[in-house]
């Protein structure tokens, strides 16, 4: 335990700079890009997405973080530009995060400094969803992050999260070990790339 006390120390203080310089701006950031758009898609090409693949949709994604990467959801209408987001993450800065490596920390599930910006981005796979499945999927969306109230690196982590809106979804999902960047990929892989998602009756 004194070793990875000392380990956690030691990475705080390598992250401190990326972190902390930025704490007050990321808080910022967040706040507005939760309204930002969504896509550089022109209005045409939405609208012709929207009639051949479904008028919503769920996109897994993967970006570039200090440290591991980070993985999440942008969630939305497909003829709308603006964007949900969802995802979870250790609450504060670097301490908080390596502390997460340790032990049950508490957790945000909104979205995180960078998760709007294309230039982060590393991976992602994009479903589609009838207004109908939309509405189921988008609500345990919610309720997922309603009752997500910690983040751990080896249980309750980025990648577990996503996974369990893909499995609500239907889809097969990789361990939740792998990084981001990598999990969204063989998310993609394991389901052939598919595109439109169709969920089962409700019983």
């Amino acid at each position: 335990m004194g070793f990875l006390l000392l380990a956690g120390v030691t990475l705080a203080a390598s992250l401190a700079g990326v972190s902390s310089s930025a704490s007050a701006h990321e808080r910022h950031k967040r706040i507005a890009d939760a309204n930002a758009l969504a896509t550089s898609e022109a209005p045409q090409a939405r609208r012709q997405a929207a009639a051949t693949k479904g008028p919503y949709y769920v996109d897994f994604r993967a970006r570039t973080a200090a440290s591991w990467g980070h993985a999440f959801v942008w969630y939305g209408k497909t003829s709308e530009r603006a964007v949900e987001v969802a995802g979870l993450t250790p609450v504060g800065e670097t301490f908080t995060y390596v502390l997460g490596h340790l032990t049950l920390v508490p957790s945000e599930t909104g979205a995180s400094y960078g998760d709007l910006d294309p230039e982060y981005l590393t991976a992602n796979y994009r479903v589609y969803l009838s207004e109908a499945d939309a509405k189921r999927v988008f609500a345990y969306i919610k309720q997922l992050q309603a009752n997500s109230p910690v983040w751990n690196a080896e249980t309750f982590n980025c990648t577990s999260f996503i996974g369990s809106i893909a499995s609500f979804m239907g889809l097969k999902t990789p361990v939740r070990w792998l990084r981001p960047e990598n999990y969204v990929n063989r998310l993609k892989e394991m389901n052939g790339g598919r595109q439109m998602v169709r969920l089962s009756a409700a019983e």
